[in-house]
């Protein structure tokens, strides 16, 4: 999707009442209980998606560690743009079925958004650079083996919340989420152009 053919305002409005039933709480603020987590240790339920007005957001979101390689790795590297954050990990079979739209949509918003993601709970890197192989995936993870990264994200991802996406504004803040396997690419394209939007972009 390029610029021009970027939804109306009014488009935008509409959308963002469909996917933010309750605007300025996120729908997964209590998600530290996931429906459909069962004992598999991810979420087997479709997506959910929400979204959250600028006024309503929380603090920045502050995230440091180290990449699937041992490089260092910070989510303050990529402000001043959105941000998508994927929790994932190379064993839950969800994470393999979203993988191809995820890829997607970061080559669809390239050069606007960055992508980053958090390899949780795989026993070794080795496990997950595989994963990222098989399916291109062409934006770097942290690896959090014990899934402690999660942490940073309190209130918004509970430690048996993966997958999910969550959408970063430019500052940092929560502003999207989906838990669960995100629907589409699509899905993932709109919520950042929306983002994207409140600073005219």
């Amino acid at each position: 999707m390029t610029p021009q053919h970027r939804p109306a305002p009014r488009a935008t409005r509409v959308r963002r009442a469909l996917l933010g039933a309750a605007l300025g709480t996120l729908v997964v603020a209590g998600c530290n209980d996931v429906q459909g987590s069962g004992d598999q240790g991810y979420v087997t339920d479709n997506g959910q998606v929400s979204a959250v007005d600028p006024g309503d957001r929380g603090e920045p979101v502050t995230l440091e560690g180290e990449d699937l390689e041992g490089e260092d790795l910070s989510l303050e590297d990529f402000r001043g743009a959105p941000v998508v954050v994927n929790v994932w990990g190379s064993w839950c079979p969800p994470c393999r079925a979203e993988a191809p739209d995820l890829v997607d949509a970061a080559n669809e918003l390239e050069g606007r958004a960055a992508f980053v993601g958090i390899n949780s709970r795989d026993n070794s890197p080795a496990q997950a650079i595989a994963f990222e192989e098989t399916y291109e995936v062409p934006y770097p993870s942290f690896y959090s083996r014990d899934g402690r990264a999660l942490l940073a994200f309190d209130g918004a991802l509970g430690p048996r919340t993966i997958p999910a996406t969550l959408v970063l504004d430019a500052e940092g803040r929560v502003a999207a989420s989906i838990v669960g396997r995100v629907p589409s690419a699509l899905t993932v394209v709109e919520l950042v152009e929306d983002v994207l939007e409140e600073s005219g972009r």
